[in-house]
């Protein structure tokens, strides 16, 4: 079984998305033994099992957050200079709030088509609502009267080709992750009024000498995007963060480091997942990468005494795995499709979906959901042989994960936002 801690401790967003992979971080729409079913289409287009359909302006990568009949996401102008929060009415797509709360002068190029710069996802829970857009700002606003209750803009760090890392909600703290080229750490914070409660630099650092060839000290090879999971073990909480040369295991509450595991790869994504005393971790770009499963119960540089397994067959850079009842799913950027034990790392099956990915896959209702930038989902059931359900087509492509709430997907292309319910009408 799945030991996920449920991001806030919050039992009456379960039915809800407050967060990039939904209310247990993993991408699952429902805990481990809720049976409920959600009712969600099989199949949709942009003419059928369409409820409404948002136009967002600009640019942004970030999921949408949904709770209490409110989805929230962000948006920046491509070039960087001014970045916004933006909430839409579930029930009727409208858009209810759309302003800007930060602005920079001199923002830094990204140098890729991967990213934005609002890629990292908002975080919500009743009555608030956290945006961040990595060093270029953080704010907490009142959902109510959507009033902007603090910001941040002194968490520095140099992003390079951009924020990326989402939020994480947890008892009265909000935790960032700042893993630049400049400086790697992550920072506790506040719900209430945004004041730092803890600070923990990462504690392996890149030795340049060391990788001959590489890019130069200012370039990717300090730097990470991933997210942190904070899960329960038997031996008490631990947030999971993957970060370049290494992943660490934290005391969510102090930012205690209890373990690491090292390696020679950097620019990490996915997030990790746990199971049953596994950690599963995608390192990241580098000579090998590769997806290591880190029993958890160990402490200090645990890199030569708790790695259960490691794999390097076609791992997901870019889009985070799932687990479902003891196997991995894990698509790769050109759309390689994996499934794995969780237990043992044995290959189980492999097959191609069309198109490329950056979005990270969900399970609901007892499927499997692949966005890929081409603008097609790919619905597949779970189990020990590839099964296939459906594939449809929206117009414009998924850089955004998907969300679930209200019995819905609620589906980002790169230009709208869209709510998808069996039944509904033609869209608006």
């Amino acid at each position: 079984m799945l030991s996920v801690f449920l991001a806030g401790g919050l039992e009456a967003a379960r039915a809800d998305w407050p967060g990039f992979r939904g209310p247990w971080g993993d991408g699952h729409a429902t805990g481990p033994g809720d049976a409920t079913v959600m009712g969600l289409p099989l199949n949709w287009s942009e003419t059928e099992n369409i409820k409404w359909k948002t136009q967002i302006p600009y640019r942004g990568w970030s999921t949408p957050a949904v709770l209490g009949g409110q989805v929230w996401l962000t948006t920046a102008t491509p070039e960087g200079h001014d970045f916004f929060a933006i909430c839409v009415d579930s029930e009727t797509g409208r858009v209810r709030f759309n302003e800007k709360l930060f602005e920079c002068e001199k923002p830094e190029p990204l140098g890729n088509s991967v990213n934005s710069y609002a890629t990292p996802s908002p975080a919500i829970e009743p009555g608030r609502v956290y945006v961040h857009f990595g060093s270029y700002g953080t704010a907490c606003l009142d959902t109510s009267d959507f009033k902007v209750l603090w910001k941040r803009q002194d968490l520095r760090c140099r992003h390079y080709r951009g924020p990326a890392s989402s939020l994480v909600l947890f008892e009265n703290l909000l935790i960032l992750t700042m893993d630049g080229v400049d400086v790697q750490y992550l920072a506790a914070l506040d719900k209430k009024n945004g004041q730092t409660v803890w600070k923990t630099n990462r504690s392996v650092a890149w030795n340049d000498e060391n990788v001959p060839g590489q890019m130069a000290r200012d370039g990717d090879l300090r730097k990470a995007h991933s997210t942190p999971l904070i899960v329960s073990t038997p031996g008490g909480l631990q947030m999971l963060s993957v970060g370049a040369k290494a992943a660490y295991a934290y005391d969510p509450r102090t930012g205690l480091e209890l373990w690491r595991v090292r390696y020679d790869a950097w620019s990490a994504a996915p997030l990790p997942l746990y199971d049953k005393g596994l950690a599963f971790i995608i390192t990241g770009f580098g000579g090998k990468t590769e997806l290591l499963a880190v029993r958890t119960d160990g402490r200090g540089d645990v890199t030569d005494t708790h790695v259960a397994w490691r794999s390097d067959s076609m791992i997901a850079k870019t889009a985070s795995p799932v687990l479902v009842e003891g196997l991995l799913y894990m698509v790769n950027d050109e759309g390689l499709l994996t499934c794995l034990e969780a237990a043992t790392g044995k290959q189980v099956w492999r097959s191609r979906l069309p198109g490329s990915y950056a979005a990270s896959p969900i399970y609901a209702d007892g499927r499997l959901y692949f966005d890929n930038q081409q603008g097609k989902t790919t619905v597949v059931k779970p189990g020990r042989s590839f099964e296939p359900l459906a594939a449809n087509t929206l117009a414009a492509g998924f850089m955004a994960s998907p969300a679930v709430a209200e019995n819905s997907l609620f589906l980002r292309t790169r230009t709208h936002l869209y709510r998808i319910q069996a039944g509904a009408s033609e869209g608006k």
